[in-house]
């Protein structure tokens, strides 16, 4: 369990947590959900620790390795696809590892015949499914995805949906999942903390192993 206890965190005269607690479990896939500006991201970005607190404690991060999937690709546009999954892969595996690891993700997210093509030649969505794949292949403990469906039309977002479900199965790890859309929060989580207010609190935690029809937990975000 990674547990954050008694969180406080201020942003100048913003206090966007006070005494906040949350625990995610391992290898479960945990949403974040609820609208802009509650603290979502923050309360991720503590556990990647790119950001400090004033006060209270985490555990259960101890010597972890993370990655992250943001609202865009944020590819390096000089390289290739292979050469941009490649480039987080160096210092880790020799040459011959790393050429199959990469075709075994390139492969997972369908852009075999895209390997070579540089970012700006893709569309968004293969250009984000590169990104999941890059998530996917270095070996984090810990993945953050920070709205990355946001602004996909439908038929793209259930793709990179798909892609993400067929990745997480074959690495599953610890993943902190953000959004504000209900569909997706039901469709890819184990457990949704629907998280309001300012300083940020948690509203309700929903373990979908408890409802036997997707339909009530709908009901139930309709309701934030």
């Amino acid at each position: 369990m990674i547990e954050l206890k008694n969180i406080s965190k201020n942003f100048d005269d913003l206090q966007l947590l006070k005494d906040f607690n949350i625990g995610f479990k391992k290898n479960e896939i945990s949403c974040l959900f609820g609208p802009s500006g509650v603290g979502k991201t923050t309360i991720a970005n503590i556990v990647a620790k790119l950001v400090s607190v004033e006060s209270g404690s985490i555990s259960g991060i101890e010597n972890s390795l993370y990655s992250y999937v943001f609202q865009e690709p944020r590819l390096l546009e000089w390289y290739s696809v292979y050469d941009n999954i490649d480039f987080v892969l160096k210092d880790l595996y020799d040459l011959k590892e790393r050429k199959k690891i990469i075709s075994s993700y390139i492969d997972m997210v369908e852009l075999r015949e895209y390997k070579d093509y540089k970012p700006k030649t893709l569309s968004g969505g293969m250009a984000q499914r590169v990104s999941l794949a890059r998530a996917f292949a270095y070996p984090s403990d810990i993945l953050i995805m920070d709205e990355p469906f946001k602004g996909l039309d439908m038929k793209l977002k259930q793709e990179m949906i798909l892609s993400f479900q067929k990745l997480w199965q074959e690495s599953n790890r610890t993943v902190i999942f953000i959004t504000h859309d209900i569909d997706e929060a039901i469709l890819l989580s184990d457990t949704i903390f629907i998280i309001k207010n300012r300083p940020a609190e948690i509203i309700k935690t929903i373990n979908k192993q408890t409802y036997s029809n997707f339909d009530d937990i709908k009901k139930i975000l309709l309701t934030y």
